[in-house]
């Protein structure tokens, strides 16, 4: 699906040459360069500008300097691990969120990819924010990755599913994903809901991620948050100079497509909702 010349321009984006063949080291390697450097972001929402899930779209975009969230980021990899040669297959999966008490089974709010190479099966997902650094192998157990833990197990409400678990530190409480494969336009009509509806968190609040070997770091609307094996902290971000210079120089987003009329936009939306979702907070004792 990736020209020959995409496939090249993908692989200098994340710093990488290209892999001499389809290995699970060779996986493991494109995963993290992946999160470490493609940002789990909604900026195209917040900006007022659609999108699609189409994959060589999304790997354009991601080529040019941006992100995406999990349509965006698990479609483009797909597509550059098939072009890699690699025997990849998309899943509808659904995110059980931190206000969701029970799983939402696989409710296509997300794609989750596998991966089989000679050494097995393996979990691919680089669209969770601060899910996974590196695939981990399609078996039931727990895995540690630098600060974060997760458990993999059989899905108890997805017949022939799995179901990661994450860390309860996390940012959601799980991911369930069906087992039968799935194609970009099957999460098309859930990306215009997300991408859309007043009630999606997507349109409602900014948020950025990137993951590292020890933890991840994000800003969620005017809050910088490190995590680490160190520890945590969180602290806000009320300058706009300061806001969209995280933007470019910590997270590696390019806004050169971005006005100042359009930065102003953003700004404004951004802020208004941190200050609005401020006054909600209880106050310190």
């Amino acid at each position: 699906m990736l020209s020959h010349d995409l496939v090249g321009r993908y692989l200098h984006r994340l710093g990488l040459p290209r892999p001499s063949a389809p290995t699970a080291a060779a996986l493991a390697v494109l995963h993290r360069a992946h999160v470490e450097r493609v940002p789990y972001e909604d900026l195209e929402i917040q900006l007022g500008r659609p999108t699609t899930v189409d994959p060589v779209e999304s790997a354009e975009r991601i080529v040019r300097g941006r992100g995406g969230y999990c349509f965006h980021l698990n479609g483009a990899f797909s597509a550059l691990l098939a072009a890699l040669g690699f025997d990849v297959t998309r899943h509808l999966a659904g995110v059980q969120r931190q206000v969701d008490l029970e799983p939402v089974g696989a409710a296509g709010n997300h794609m989750a990819l596998t991966v089989r190479t000679a050494e097995g099966p393996w979990l691919v997902d680089v669209g969770l924010g601060d899910g996974l650094y590196e695939p981990l192998p399609l078996r039931a157990g727990s895995h540690r990755q630098g600060s974060l833990r997760f458990g993999l197990t059989p899905s108890a409400v997805v017949p022939g599913g799995w179901r990661l678990e994450h860390d309860p530190a996390g940012s959601f409480r799980g991911m369930e994903f069906s087992p039968e494969p799935a194609d970009p336009a099957d999460f098309a009509a859930e990306h215009t809901r997300l991408s859309t509806s007043p009630e999606s968190a997507f349109v409602q609040f900014y948020c950025t991620f990137l993951r590292n070997a020890d933890g991840f770091e994000a800003l969620r609307g005017c809050v910088l948050l490190q995590a680490g094996t160190a520890g945590r902290e969180a602290r806000e971000v009320t300058d706009e100079q300061e806001w969209f210079a995280l933007l470019t120089d910590r997270f590696g987003l390019d806004l050169s497509d971005v006005g100042p009329e359009g930065r102003a936009a953003l700004w404004q939306k951004v802020h208004g909702a941190h200050m609005a979702w401020k006054a909600t907070q209880p106050a310190p004792a």
